[in-house]
Order: structure tokens, then C-alpha cells, then sequence
């Protein structure tokens, strides 16, 4: 096997998720960036293909929807994260997004050495084998601006407000038992102080 590898910069661009903040248009009590939440989608995605299956009876991959959602958002490093009533505001804007965020993910995929694009390029030109997983990306990626919306309003913020609303609305019309097993299990966690949650190791 020939060794002549050049250099590649698909990781240095991937370490910049870091400085993409979300929710920019809105005040926020903790800004939260693209790398942080991808890593908290793929937590979520892992859990609920782990609910699934073992709840449920569902044949889930949970490695490979962890994969997915580790690298939903990456081609925000190109396009930014717009926000969401700009991106949705109308079919042209949607469909000219889409075609932007197509062109990022490609023109990330084309940083990797080309012997390695075949094991990245599911995360990046989704494919109808993980259509399952990539339901649960999306699902995960609903809870996580939800529980980022509950978050802000623990914390006195009031600028979360109707995102919070709106986005639970849309959590519960999902046809998911994943999904409203996280909410039920898991979710009341997140209004619950430190102390409240357990008391920490003795020192």
C-alpha cells in the first residue's frame, strides 16, 4: 500500500465548529457553539437508538447515529449558522440554503485524503441505508434546542420563550415512543439545581 499522504486540513476546519456560535440573533445567558452541540445531539441520537431497541423492539444502529450527528451541522463552518426563521422563511430561501449546505458539505468532504472520503461521506451525503439514524439525528438535534430553550429559562432569560413553546409543540406531534420516552425519563432533569440532581462524590 503506497504511503505518499499530503497534507489534509478536514480536521483543522472541523475544530473551528468552535467559534460558530448558535442562536445568534437572540440573547443568551450561555452561548452555546456547533461543536458543543453536536456533541450533544450525538449523546441524545446514541440514546434514543438505545431506547429504541431495547424499549421498543427496534433494530437501530447507535454507533451510527452518533456517527451522523457528530457531523450534522460541520457545513456551518462554511455557511454560518443562519437562523432558523431566515433559513425557513420561504420555499426559495429553504431551497437555495439547501443548495449551499450541499455545496459545504462536498467541499469539506474534498479536504479528506481521498482514500479515507468513502468512511466520511455518509455523514455528509446522507444515504436512504441510514434513513432510520438520520430520523434520530434530526430528533436528538429537536431536543437539544428544546432543552437549550428550558436551560435559558432556568436562568431568567425570557428571550427562549416561544422558541421553547414551539419547539416542544413539535417534539410532541413526532410519532416517536423514543422520543417521549426521553421527555418522560429524562428531561425533568434538567429543572433540577445540582443539589437536587444528587449529591456529588465525598471528598
Amino acid at each position: 500500500m503506497s504511503d505518499n499522504r499530503s497534507e489534509s486540513s478536514f480536521f483543522a476546519y472541523l475544530s473551528r465548529m468552535r467559534l460558530i456560535r448558535r442562536w445568534s440573533l437572540m440573547h443568551n445567558t450561555s452561548p452555546e457553539n456547533i461543536q458543543e452541540h453536536s456533541h450533544r445531539v450525538a449523546m441524545l441520537a446514541h440514546a434514543l437508538a438505545v431506547i429504541g431497541n431495547r424499549i421498543y423492539g427496534k433494530s437501530y444502529n447507535p454507533e451510527r447515529a452518533a456517527f451522523l450527528a457528530l457531523y450534522h451541522d460541520a457545513s456551518e463552518i462554511i455557511t454560518g449558522d443562519m437562523p432558523t426563521p431566515v433559513k425557513y422563511y420561504d420555499d426559495n430561501i429553504r431551497a437555495a440554503y439547501k443548495g449551499i449546505e450541499e455545496a459545504a458539505n462536498r467541499r469539506l468532504l474534498s479536504f479528506l485524503p481521498e482514500e479515507l472520503r468513502d468512511d466520511f461521506a455518509p455523514a455528509f451525503s446522507p444515504a436512504e441505508a441510514d434513513a432510520d439514524s438520520w430520523r434520530l439525528v434530526k430528533a436528538a438535534d429537536k431536543l437539544c434546542a428544546w432543552l437549550k430553550c428550558v436551560e435559558e429559562r432556568r436562568s431568567g432569560n425570557r428571550e427562549f420563550l416561544l422558541a421553547e413553546e414551539g419547539i416542544k409543540a413539535q417534539l410532541d406531534s413526532m410519532d416517536s415512543p423514543e422520543v417521549r420516552y426521553f421527555l418522560d425519563t429524562f428531561a425533568p432533569g434538567f429543572l433540577l439545581t445540582l443539589d437536587e440532581l444528587g449529591a456529588p462524590l465525598a471528598e
